[in-house]
């Protein structure tokens, strides 16, 4: 079946077959729709989660027996961590999160990244872009994949139609700043990205849009 990042909650998940990487997409949390991402090392079998976010019995069935190595939590609002300390305590699995939002999760952060960081999934490589605006520590996650093209991760600084929530003129310039220079300037077209609610996109089909955004201001 092709992949089209779409998915429902209370539906299954979605599943992407990379060459070298298996992306399961999830939508969890009622009313929010919130997504979770279950990443696994073809090479190796090992596990990493996107935001476990809510619905952690279903988290936990979509992680299997093979185990779960990390939580990456992309940033501190209560809705992208409401089933981490059940999968946590399932599991064993590392948490990792942006330095600046670690402290306002309440499951503790074993592992505090900052912008161009890596995190391992296998021999999968996640590089860290730290995107201040929709929080003072939202991180996103690029897969580059050396086998195709570019894979991101961007929680909730960048969706299909705009950047994330913002409460302040001045911290919706610095996230359409952050998300103009760190992610549109430097990643081509054809990257796909997966963000914290809703459908996936391509930077290519948002890159028309950026002026438009910038004149709305949201």
């Amino acid at each position: 079946m092709t992949y089209a990042g779409k998915v429902k909650p209370g539906g299954p998940a979605e599943v992407r077959e990379l060459a070298h990487l298996m992306i399961s997409k999830l939508s969890v949390g009622g009313d929010w729709n919130n997504n979770a991402y279950l990443l696994r090392c073809r090479a190796t079998d090992e596990q990493l989660l996107v935001d476990a976010a809510n619905e952690p019995d279903r988290l936990l069935q979509m992680v299997g027996h093979d185990g779960l190595a990390r939580v990456v939590t992309t940033h501190r609002h209560q809705d992208h961590w409401q089933g981490l300390a059940a999968v946590v305590d399932a599991t064993g699995a590392e948490t990792v999160a942006g330095e600046q939002d670690a402290d306002e999760i309440p499951v503790p952060t074993a592992r505090r990244v900052q912008h161009g960081d890596q995190v391992t999934v296998g021999e999968c490589e996640l590089e860290v872009i730290h995107l201040v605006g929709h929080t003072p520590g939202s991180i996103a996650l690029l897969y580059d994949d050396p086998a195709g093209t570019p894979h991101l991760f961007t929680g909730d600084s960048l969706f299909p139609g705009g950047v994330g929530k913002t409460w302040s003129p001045e911290d919706f310039a610095t996230l359409l700043d952050e998300v103009t220079t760190k992610l549109f300037d430097r990643l081509p077209d054809e990257t796909w990205f997966y963000p914290g609610h809703g459908d996936d996109s391509t930077l290519g089909a948002e890159r028309p849009h950026l002026a438009e955004w910038r004149e709305r201001g949201w």
